[in-house]
Order: structure tokens, then sequence, then C-alpha cells
């Protein structure tokens, strides 16, 4: 005989199950304490994984790294607007609005292709000199576009107005994510040797090599350019916060597993970590320049490692695939499912 709390038991079981198959199937989930929650999936499709994106807020255009190439959404409509080709490997993109140029690093072919912002067609191939350029910065006072390469340890900097490589920066390490003001310093993380530098882009030289103790593999970076606070996202599930001006870490609060970026709202005073093991969205109020509260982590998809802010309607973007269940050996990841490639659009 069935009971009626057995009835009940089944019915919640039933739910559960239900409430589960929905977020791992739309990837939409109700809005928790930051009012953060995914919002829909923008499909995109294709073949091939993917690495950075970053919005360009006042054209309403985010560009996302796919393989071999740049899609190009408009984050109004969700309409694909624009494909920028041959940038194999391809890593992160630098925006140089002030010359209506972008930046792209291209890490198997070792260069940096230049494209038109208005356009959005190449107009030039920088060869880096260096192997795998993966982060890479533009910073607008000394007009000069930074490919950090991330398998030769070295900076290559290249001249935004002519294209030509102007310098190299030994860096000692795998760089990692950059991030700056645009005043002439580049901060960046060396995600081997868990430091934070701090290059002086007027002279290529290092000004500072800051180390981040307890951060296991520094890799995503953002910058509070009013506070002058740095958050760097660390492995083993740490943010570093660090006072840009002497290198002191001042605060490390808690975010999710595999991290590989991070992101700074000046509009909210939020700070996020997208976090790809995990699968969730650290989201964490930024109190005073010293003290930080986590919020909460907002359930995102697993792999969903890397975002971009839309800091005029304070929406995250985060590139997403579905994958298989099986991880190939020597792999850190299943293989990705053809066709499934998107972004998912968090926001309140």
């Amino acid at each position: 005989m069935i009971t009626r709390q057995r009835l009940f038991a089944v019915a919640v079981t039933a739910v559960s199950i239900f409430t589960g198959l929905l977020l791992s199937d739309s990837a939409i989930a109700a809005p928790g304490a930051s009012g953060y929650h995914v919002v829909k999936t923008i499909p995109i499709g294709g073949n091939g994984r993917w690495d950075y994106c970053v919005v360009d807020s006042a054209t309403r255009r985010l560009y996302v790294s796919h393989g071999t190439h740049v899609v190009v959404l408009d984050v109004d409509s969700d309409k694909i607007v624009g494909d920028i080709p041959n940038t194999l490997g391809v890593h992160g993109i630098a925006l140089a609005k002030d010359m209506d140029r972008g930046f792209i690093s291209a890490g198997k072919a070792n260069t940096v292709v230049i494209f038109d912002l208005k356009s959005l067609k190449p107009i030039g191939t920088v060869k880096t000199g260096g192997i795998n350029p993966d982060a890479i910065y533009y910073d607008a006072a000394t007009k000069r576009v930074f490919a950090f390469n991330g398998r030769s340890g070295t900076a290559t900097a290249i001249d935004g107005v002519n294209g030509k490589v102007v310098g190299m920066i030994p860096v000692g390490g795998k760089p990692e994510f950059a991030a700056g003001a645009g005043d002439g310093h580049v901060f960046v993380n060396i995600e081997d040797k868990s430091q934070l530098l701090d290059i002086d882009a007027h002279k290529l030289s290092v000004l500072h090599r800051w180390p981040l103790a307890g951060c296991e593999e520094p890799s995503g970076l953002a910058f509070d350019e009013h506070s002058r606070r740095l958050f760097s996202v660390c492995g083993n599930k740490r943010m570093m916060v660090v006072d840009a001006d002497t290198g002191r870490v001042v605060a490390t609060p808690a975010i999710g597993e595999d991290p590989d970026a991070a992101g700074f709202d000046p509009g909210t005073h939020l700070v996020f970590s997208s976090n790809g093991e995990s699968g969730t969205l650290t989201v964490i109020h930024e109190d005073t320049p010293d003290k930080y509260t986590v919020v909460e982590d907002v359930p995102t998809k697993k792999y969903a490692r890397t975002l971009a802010i839309d800091l005029q309607t304070h929406n995250l973007f985060l590139p997403i695939a579905q994958f298989g269940t099986v991880i190939p050996k020597g792999e850190d990841e299943p293989p990705m499912k053809p066709g499934t490639f998107g972004v998912l659009l968090v926001g309140k």
C-alpha cells in the first residue's frame, strides 16, 4: 500500500529530477542573493574550443574566440553580425577604440591579427617572435599592444599604429591574463611562478614582480581603476585582491574550482570569477578597497570558465558547449560535442 507520505516523497523526487533536467538542458535558474542567474543560452554552433571573450559596450558587440576565428554577436539582438577568420588557435581579443582597431592573439600561428573595428575586416598580421601568444592587452597611453607568449615566457610589444614589433620583454615564466588602466602600466599574472608583474609599457621593462603567496596557478585578472585593486583568480579556489601600487595582498575571498577569468563591474562594485570545474560564477561585493564579501556562487555550466561583462547592462557572457562524459587519456576534458557551442547570458 502506498502511503500519503510515500506519494509526497515520490512527487518531491520527480520535481527535483525535472528541475535538474531543466537546468541542465536550458541552463535557466532562479535568481539568488545577487539577483544574477542564467537568463538564456545564445546558440552559435560550429566546432572548435574557445578561450577569452570581450564586450564593447558602446557598439553593443561581443567578441568570442572560437578555435580558428572570432565570432561577433550583437548583445541586444543575440544575432551574429560578423566573423573574423584565420585566427588559428585564437585566445584573446584586445580593442583599441581610439584607433578603431582590434588585435587578436592567434596562438597556434604565433601571430597577432589586426582588424578594423567598424568593418570587422582583417587589415594585417604580425609575427610575435614568441610561441603561443595567449593573453593580449592594449595600452592607450603608449598605443602599444602586448601579446603574452605562454610557451616562451615573453611579452611581445607591438606598435598599434603601424603594426611593427617594438620589443620583447622576458617575464620569467608562463604569462596568463593581463589588465590595466591604459596609463602605461600593464599587469600580468605569471601562472607557473604564482607572481603578479607590473610592466612599464614605455620602457618595456618589469617594474615590479610581486609574489602571490597562497595562490596556485593565477590565471584570470581584473582591475578596479578607482580603488587601485587587482583581482587574480587562483587554482586553489581563492581570489587574491592586490594593491596595484604596493603589491600587498589585502583580501583572499573564496571562489569556485578551475577559474580562468575574472571581471570587475565599477557600476555595481561587484567582482566575478567564472569557475569551469564547479560550473559556477562567484559574485563578490567590494565593500571597501580592502574588504570583500562573497555574495553567492551562481550556477552556470561546467567548463564555462571565461567571461565578459557588458558595463552598460551589467550582464555577463560565458562561452559554453556540451561535452561527452569520458575524458580521453592525456586530456583534461572530455570531447566537445559538435555544433553545441554557444554563450550563456547571465543577468538580473
